[in-house]
C-alpha cells in the first residue's frame, strides 16, 4: 500500500493539497503519515509519496508531483490532452504567480517572516492584482477546468486558502465575487471538507495565534516559503532563473515608485494645479407633495441644473386628467366639424411578450412627435394604441417559463389552463396617449377576427387546401417567412440543432445516381438534403437538353424501395447546372412542388409532424431526419451509387423562434387568396390614392404586391385567436365522408350552432344530423393585425369612432414590416371596408447599435428604453440578462458585449433626450447605428437650455408683462432683427420637416437656434444693452425692446421643440408669463404650433450681414488664441475692401466688439494705413483683421518660445517624412497608421507656417 509523508500542521497548504487530490481516489488512497519521510528515500520535503512499501520502490517528492499522480487516479486530471494542458497552466500559475505573494502577506501575520509593512504593503497590492487576473478567468466559469473539480480548482484553492483565512477581509472579498464564489464552492466538496474541516473566512487581518502543534511548523513552512525552490522536481533552467530575476527587478522598481508617492504625500501639494474631476451628472428630485393628477408646483425656483428626474415628475398624469390627449379636448364632441381637420393614427402593436427596446422607443418618439405637432396645429388628433397578441412569441416565452419553473408542457396543463397561464404572465402594456379605455384584452376579442374569416371564407376568398407550409418541428406549427431567418453558409457548415447531440453537416452538395430501368445507364443527380430522396417520385430534365431526349417515357428506379420514378421534361430545370438532372420531391420542395401539380406526380410525405421519417422503408422508418442523412448517405455508398460529395454555398432556412431548421412540408390549412387583394393595394399606390415615404420602397412595395402567393393563416398554436370554422360529419348514410382537405365540409360561424344550421342547409339534412368538429388551429397573428386599424373602432358595428376616424391618416413603422403588417391592412381594409385604412405610410429606418450590428440578446445590445432614460450600470445590465431565456453561452458572449459597449453601463439620459436622439437619428435610411454617447450629448443639451431660460428670465426681471401679440415694433437693434430673422427661419424648416417626415431637419433647425445662434451669439451680443438699461431713456427703451425680442425667442423656441421634448419644454413654459393670461391654454401640449404666417419676419440680407461679422468675430478670436490673449483686450482695426463694408462694420460695431472680446473695433478703408504692432489674419475676400499686440505682450520671450516651438515642429516633420519616405513604408505599413501618418504631417506643417508667420510679426514689433 502507498504511503503518503505530509506535516501535521494545519496550514501547510502543500500537504492539504496532496491529502485533497488523494480523497479523490478512494479506491487507491494512500496510507497518511505525518513523519519526516525516512532518510533513505531521498525525498527533500513533504509531502512525498511512496508507492510500495519497501525504500527500493517508486518515490514522488513535492506537492505537484504526489498532486498530479493522486488527480491522475482518480481521473481529476483532465479527461483529455487539452484539459490536462490547461489544468498543468494552472498548476504554473499557482506555484509561480500566486504562491509567492500569498506568502509575502500571510506569513508576516503567522510569525513565520519579520514584519516590513511596506513590503506586506506592495505584495497585498501585487496578491490583489492577480486575484483579479483570476477573478475575470472565474467569471464564466464554475470551475477552471471543464465541469468538475479537477487539480486545478485543488492547487489554487490551496494557494488562496491562507489569504482567505488570515487576509481577505469581507470588502476584498466583495471586489473578488467570482474568486469567492468558486473557492467557496471548492471548500464545501466533501473531499475537501474531510481535510479541512468547515474554513472560517477573515473577518480582520490581524496576526495569527500560534497553533498547538507549531513545534513542526517551522519545518513545514520553511518548505512552503521556499516554495519555487524546494518543490520542483528537476533544476531550474537559466532562462527560469533570468525570468525570476526580472521579476524581482520588477518588484523593486515597483517598491520605489511607491516609495516616491509615499514621499510625494508628504510633502505635500506641488505648485502644479491637478486636473478637476469630471464634474458627474446632478440627480435633483421633485419632493413637493403633488397628488396624482393635480398640476405641479411651478412657483419655487428652478434647481441649479437640469435634471430628467426633477422635470419628469408629475407632468403625465396632469396632461392626462386634464384630458389634454383626448380628440375631443376643446371641442363638444368628437364628432363636431373641425375646420383644421382630423389626424388619426394607430400605434403598431408592440407584442405582449417580455420587455420594450429601442425599436419600440423609436416607433413610438416618431408618433408621438407627430401625434403632438398635430395636435398643437389643432386638428382632432387620436394616436390609438392597441396590442398584438404575438401568437408564437408568447407561446414561446410562457412555455419556456413553465418549464423552467415548474418542469411542465402545455400538454401537461391542457389548452384552456395554457391559454389562462398566458394571460398571468408577464403582458407589458406600453404607456401612450390615446383614447381611454381601450386595453389589451379587450383588443384581442374575438369578435373583429371572427367576422372577417367568416366574411372572407363565405366569398370563397379564404379557402382550405394542402400545400407546402414552412414548418417548426420544435414548434410543431407552421410559421410565416418573417419568422424564418435565412443564414447563408459559405460552404461546408457544422449546427446545432434543437433536439440533436452532435451539430449538424449542412453546406454540402452530394451527387448520386439513379438506374434506368431497363437499361445500364444511370443518371446522375445532387442535392444538399439527401435525406428527402427517400420521398422523390420523379427525375426532371430540361426539354431541350439533347443528353437525355433518348430517355422520354422511360423510368428511373428507387435505390431503397419498388419506386419506378418517371423522367419529366420541365423548363424550370437549368441544364447548365450540374448534370442538367434534377431529383423531385414534391412534398418537401417549394420548387418540386409545383413540378409535382404540373406533371400530376405522386407527392409522398416523408416526415411527420416532430421530423420523424414517415412512409418510408425499414431500416429509415422512424429515424430522425438529420439521423436519416447520415444513414442515406452511407446506404448508396454500399450500394455503389454514391459519387461525390462537395461543398456548395447555400441558405439554410432557420426558425428565428426555435432555432430549428424549417422544414417545407405537406398540410391542409386555410388560406387567402391575394391576386384580387394584392392588385388593389398595387393599384391604390400607382394611382396615389395611397403614398408610401420615403418612395425608394415603392419598388418592393410592387415587387411583393404584383407577384404576390396566397396567404397561409394557420397556426399550430394554442395562444391566439382560434379559426371559427368546423369540419362536418353528416349521419346519413346518403352522404359521402369527407376529406380534411375538401372545403366541401368545412363550415364556419360565430357560434357552433350557427356553423350547425349552415351545415344542415348546405347537405339538406336536419341539424341533429350534424356533427361539428372546429379547427384546433389559431390565426396567423398578421390576420388579426390586419383587420386593426377598423377592429379598435368596433368594426363590425357602425360606431361613432368608427365614423369619424376610419380611414386614418397615417400609419408610421419600421420598413421591414412593410409586407408581413402593412400591405395586409391595406388589402384587409380595401376588403372588409371599402376603404384604404390610411392616407400616407411613412417607413422609418431600424435601429442598429453603435457598430452597425443588428440587435440581438445574444449580442448584449438590445437595450430597454428605461435604461437609458433612468440609467442602469454595467452588473445591472448583467442582470438582466440572468433573468432572460439566453442560454449560458449566449448569457456570457452578451456580456462580453455589453462589457465592450457600456464599461461603466448607462447613465441616466432622461426620455427627452432619448427622444430628441431618436429623431435627430431618422434619417430616411435603411438603418441606424444608435450611439449611447450621443443621447447623453442631448441631455447636456437639456441642461443648456435650461441654464439660458433660468438666465433669460433673470434678464427679463419679475414684472416683465409681453406684449399681447408678437410683432415687430420698429425698434429693433440688428441683433434683434436678425435673432428674428433665424427664429422665423427655425419656425419654416420645423413646418416643413413635419410635413416632410424629415426629424433630423427639425432636430438640427431647433438644436442651431438655441444652442448657435440664442444662446452662442444672441444672448452674449445683448448683455451690454442690459447693463446700460438704467444709464438714459434711450437706454430704457433699448433694454424694453430687448426683452419684447428674447421673450419671442423663448416662448416660440420652446413651442418649436415641445412636440419632441415634452418634458422640458412644459417645465419651462409654466415659468414664462403669458400674452394674454386670461385666455391662453394651460399647457404648452395645447398650445399652436409656430407657422410662418405669423413668424414672417425672415431676412436673407440680415442673414448674410451677420454671417460676415460672425466670421470677422470668430478671426479675432482665432488671433487671441494665438498669441494667448486669454484676458487682454486688443484694438482691433478691420480693414475693408468698399465703403459697404465700413458701413455693415460701422453698424455691427458693438456686437463685434462684445463677441470678439475686443477693446475697440476701428474699420479702416483700403487706402488708410494700419498701425505698426499688428497681428493679421484675413477674414473673407472683404475684410482683414488687424490685432494690435504692441504694448500687451512681451515681445521677446513670445519669440524665444515660438522658435523652440518652431525647432520642435521641424523635427517633427523631418522625423515623419524620414518614416514615410523609406521603400517598403507604403508594403508593410496598415492603411490606416499611413494615414495618421499623413494627417501628423499636415498638422504639423500648418502649425510649422503659423508660428513662422508669428515669428515674422513679432519681429517687426522689435
Amino acid at each position: 500500500m502507498a504511503s503518503l509523508f505530509v506535516s501535521p500542521h494545519p496550514d501547510d497548504f502543500r500537504s492539504l493539497l496532496a491529502l485533497i487530490a488523494a480523497e479523490f481516489c478512494p479506491t487507491s488512497r494512500p496510507r497518511t503519515v505525518t513523519e519526516d519521510p525516512p532518510a533513505s528515500l531521498n525525498a527533500r520535503s513533504r509531502p512525498t509519496l511512496l508507492l510500495g512499501t519497501r525504500d527500493g520502490d517508486s518515490v514522488l517528492s513535492g506537492a505537484n508531483a504526489v498532486a498530479w499522480y493522486l488527480a491522475s487516479q482518480g481521473k481529476r486530471a483532465g479527461v483529455d490532452a487539452k484539459q490536462q494542458s490547461q489544468v498543468w497552466q494552472w498548476l504554473s500559475f499557482a506555484d509561480n504567480e500566486l504562491t509567492p505573494v500569498c506568502c509575502a502577506v500571510v506569513f508576516p501575520l503567522m510569525g513565520m517572516m519579520g514584519v516590513d509593512k511596506k513590503l506586506q504593503q506592495s505584495s497585498r497590492v501585487e496578491m490583489m492584482r492577480v486575484l483579479k487576473v483570476l477573478d475575470q478567468a472565474l467569471e464564466p466559469r464554475t470551475f477552471l477546468v471543464g465541469e468538475s473539480v479537477t487539480l486545478a480548482d485543488m492547487a489554487v484553492a490551496m494557494a488562496v486558502l491562507l489569504p482567505f483565512k488570515y487576509a481577505l477581509e469581507p470588502p476584498d472579498r466583495k471586489v473578488l465575487t467570482n474568486v469567492t464564489r468558486w473557492f467557496t464552492t471548492c471548500i464545501n466538496q466533501p473531499q475537501f471538507l474531510k481535510v479541512l474541516g468547515k474554513t472560517t473566512l477573515c473577518e480582520k487581518m490581524v496576526p495569527v495565534t500560534p497553533r498547538a502543534n507549531a513545534a513542526n511548523a517551522n519545518a513545514a513552512n520553511a518548505n512552503a516559503a521556499n516554495a519555487n525552490a524546494a518543490n520542483a522536481s528537476p533544476p531550474k533552467t537559466e532562462a527560469q532563473l533570468k525570468k525570476e530575476a526580472k521579476k524581482r527587478e520588477k518588484m523593486e522598481k515597483f517598491q520605489q515608485k511607491k516609495e516616491m508617492e509615499e514621499m510625494k504625500k508628504k510633502q505635500g501639494p506641488t505648485e502644479k494645479k491637478a486636473k478637476p474631476e469630471k464634474k458627474e451628472l446632478g440627480v435633483i428630485t421633485y419632493s413637493i407633495p403633488t397628488p396624482p393628477g393635480d398640476k405641479k408646483d411651478v412657483i419655487s425656483p428652478l434647481p441649479d441644473s437640469y435634471s430628467p428626474q426633477y422635470v419628469e415628475a408629475a407632468w403625465y398624469p396632469w396632461w392626462e386628467k386634464q384630458g389634454f390627449f383626448k380628440p375631443e379636448y376643446g371641442r363638444k364632441s368628437i364628432s363636431e366639424p373641425n375646420p383644421r381637420g382630423i389626424f388619426m393614427m394607430c400605434i403598431p402593436p408592440p407584442n405582449v411578450t417580455g420587455s420594450l427596446h429601442l425599436g419600440h422607443a423609436l416607433t413610438n418618439a416618431i408618433q408621438d412627435c407627430l401625434t403632438r405637432w398635430h395636435r398643437m396645429r389643432g386638428e382632432t388628433t387620436l394616436w390609438n394604441p392597441g396590442c398584438d397578441h404575438a401568437g408564437i412569441a408568447t407561446q414561446v416565452v410562457v412555455e419556456k417559463k413553465l418549464m423552467r419553473e415548474r418542469g411542465m408542457s402545455r400538454h401537461d396543463l391542457g389548452r384552456e389552463n395554457f391559454i389562462q397561464e398566458v394571460w398571468k404572465s408577464d403582458v407589458k402594456n406600453e404607456k401612450s396617449e390615446g383614447r381611454t379605455g381601450i386595453k389589451t384584452q379587450s383588443l384581442l376579442h374575438h369578435g373583429p377576427f371572427q367576422e372577417a374569416f367568416i366574411r372572407m371564407h363565405d366569398e370563397g376568398v379564404i379557402y382550405r387546401s394542402k400545400r407546402l407550409v414552412n414548418w417548426s418541428c420544435t414548434l410543431n406549427s407552421a410559421i410565416s417567412d418573417i419568422e424564418v431567418d435565412k443564414k447563408e453558409l459559405t460552404g461546408r457548415t457544422l449546427l446545432p440543432v434543437p433536439g440533436y447531440k452532435e451539430k449538424v453537416e449542412f453546406g454540402v452538395l452530394v451527387s448520386f445516381a439513379y438506374k434506368i430501368d431497363g437499361s445500364d445507364e444511370e443518371v446522375i443527380v445532387a442535392t444538399t438534403r439527401i435525406e428527402t430522396m427517400l420521398g422523390d417520385t420523379a427525375v426532371a430534365v430540361h426539354p431541350e437538353d439533347p443528353r437525355y431526349q433518348h430517355l422520354k417515357g422511360k423510368t428511373v428506379l428507387h435505390p431503397f424501395c419498388d419506386r419506378k420514378m418517371p423522367i419529366v421534361f420541365d423548363d424550370f430545370v437549368d441544364m447548365n447546372f450540374g448534370t442538367g438532372a434534377v431529383k423531385i420531391t414534391p412534398a418537401h420542395d417549394h420548387n418540386d412542388y409545383e413540378v409535382g401539380v404540373r406533371h400530376n406526380l405522386a407527392f409522398i410525405n416523408i416526415l411527420d409532424e416532430n421530423g420523424l421519417l414517415i412512409n418510408v422503408p425499414p431500416p429509415f422508418l422512424g429515424m430522425k431526419r438529420f439521423e436519416a442523412r447520415k444513414a442515406v448517405l452511407q446506404a448508396l455508398k454500399d450500394r455503389g451509387q454514391f459519387k461525390e460529395i462537395k461543398d456548395n454555398p447555400m441558405v439554410v432556412p432557420v426558425c428565428s423562434r426555435s432555432k430549428d431548421i424549417v422544414e417545407p412540408l405537406l398540410k391542409p390549412q386555410w388560406y387567402v387568396n391575394c391576386t384580387d387583394m394584392g392588385k388593389e393595394a398595387a393599384d391604390a399606390v400607382r394611382e396615389g390614392r395611397l403614398k408610401i415615404i420615403p418612395d425608394h420602397h415603392l419598388k418592393t412595395w410592387f415587387n411583393w404586391m404584383d407577384n404576390i402567393r396566397d396567404w397561409c393563416i394557420s397556426r399550430q398554436l394554442w395562444w391566439g385567436h382560434r379559426i371559427p370554422a368546423y369540419f362536418i360529419t353528416v349521419n346519413d348514410p346518403s352522404v359521402q365522408p369527407g376529406e380534411d382537405v375538401d372545403g366541401h365540409y368545412w363550415v364556419s360561424g360565430r357560434t357552433e350552432e350557427e356553423a350547425r344550421q349552415k351545415a344542415a342547409k348546405r347537405f339538406n339534412v336536419s341539424a341533429d344530423k350534424i356533427s361539428l368538429r372546429q379547427d384546433e388551429d389559431v390565426l396567423d397573428t398578421w390576420f388579426s393585425s390586419g383587420i386593426f386599424p377598423f377592429s379598435i373602432f368596433g368594426w363590425p358595428n357602425e360606431t361613432q369612432d368608427l365614423s369619424v376616424f376610419y380611414p386614418g391618416t397615417l400609419l408610421e413603422t419600421g420598413h421591414d414590416i412593410l409586407f408581413f403588417w402593412v400591405a395586409r391592412m391595406v388589402m384587409m381594409g380595401l376588403k372588409l371596408t371599402g376603404k384604404l385604412p390610411f392616407r400616407e405610410v411613412y417607413l422609418h429606418a431600424v435601429v442598429r447599435d453603435a457598430h452597425g450590428r443588428k440587435m440581438s440578446k445574444s449580442l448584449g445590445n438590445v437595450i430597454d428604453p428605461l435604461d437609458v432614460i433612468t440609467g442602469i450600470s454595467l452588473e445591472g445590465l448583467h442582470a438582466q440578462l440572468k433573468d432572460s431565456n439566453l442560454d449560458p453561452l449566449e448569457v456570457e458572449k452578451a456580456k462580453q458585449g455589453q462589457k465592450s459597449d457600456y464599461p461603466t453601463g448607462i447613465p441616466e439620459c432622461g426620455t427627452d433626450a432619448l427622444r430628441f436622439a431618436l429623431c435627430a437619428y431618422t434619417s430616411q435610411g435603411r438603418d441606424i447605428n444608435l450611439d449611447v454617447n450621443r443621447i447623453l450629448g442631448y441631455r447636456h443639451f437639456c441642461n443648456k437650455l435650461w441654464n439660458a431660460v433660468k438666465f433669460a428670465m433673470k434678464t427679463l426681471g419679475d414684472n416683465f408683462v409681453p406684449s399681447e401679440k408678437a410683432q415687430l415694433c420698429g425698434e429693433e437693434s440688428v441683433s434683434d432683427r436678425w435673432i428674428l430673422s433665424r427664429l422665423s427661419a427655425a419656425v419654416a424648416l420645423c413646418g416643413a420637416g413635419f410635413q416632410a417626415y424629415d426629424f433630423p431637419a427639425i432636430t438640427t433647425a431647433i438644436y442651431n437656434f438655441w444652442l448657435y445662434e440664442l444662446c452662442d451669439v444672441y444672448l452674449e451680443s445683448v448683455k451690454p444693452v442690459f447693463s446700460k438699461a438704467e444709464e438714459d431713456s434711450a437706454s430704457q427703451r433699448q433694454a424694453l425692446v430687448c426683452r419684447q425680442t428674447l421673450y419671442t425667442c423663448l416662448e416660440v423656441g420652446l413651442r418649436l421643440l415641445a412636440p419632441i421634448m415634452p418634458f422640458v419644454t412644459e417645465e419651462l413654459f409654466q415659468r414664462l408669463p403669458r400674452r394674454r393670461p386670461q385666455d391662453n391654454p394651460p399647457s404648452i401640449s395645447v398650445t399652436p404650433y409656430p407657422e410662418t404666417d405669423e413668424f414672417c419676419w425672415h431676412s436673407e440680407e440680415v442673414d448674410h450681414q451677420m454671417e460676415l461679422v460672425m466670421t470677422v468675430v470668430k478671426t479675432i478670436r482665432s488671433l487671441r488664441a494665438d498669441y494667448n490673449l486669454t484676458k487682454t483686450r486688443a484694438d482691433c482695426y478691420l480693414q475693408c475692401i468698399d465703403s459697404e463694408t465700413v458701413a455693415l462694420v460701422q453698424k455691427y460695431n458693438l456686437q463685434i466688439q462684445t463677441l470678439s472680446y475686443s477693446q475697440a473695433v476701428i474699420p479702416l478703408t483700403a487706402s488708410q494705413p494700419v498701425p505698426e504692432g499688428c497681428a493679421v489674419a484675413i477674414a473673407s475676400d472683404r475684410c482683414t483683421v488687424n490685432l494690435m499686440l504692441k504694448g500687451l505682450i512681451d515681445v521677446e520671450k513670445e519669440v524665444t518660445k515660438l522658435m523652440t516651438k518652431k525647432g520642435d515642429l521641424e523635427k517633427q516633420i523631418e522625423k515623419v517624412t524620414e518614416k514615410m519616405a523609406k521603400n517598403d513604408y507604403k508594403e508593410k505599413v496598415p492603411v490606416k497608421v499611413q494615414e495618421l501618418d499623413a494627417e501628423k504631417l499636415r498638422q504639423s506643417q500648418i502649425e510649422l507656417e503659423k508660428a513662422k508667420e508669428a515669428i515674422e510679426n513679432f519681429k517687426k514689433m522689435m
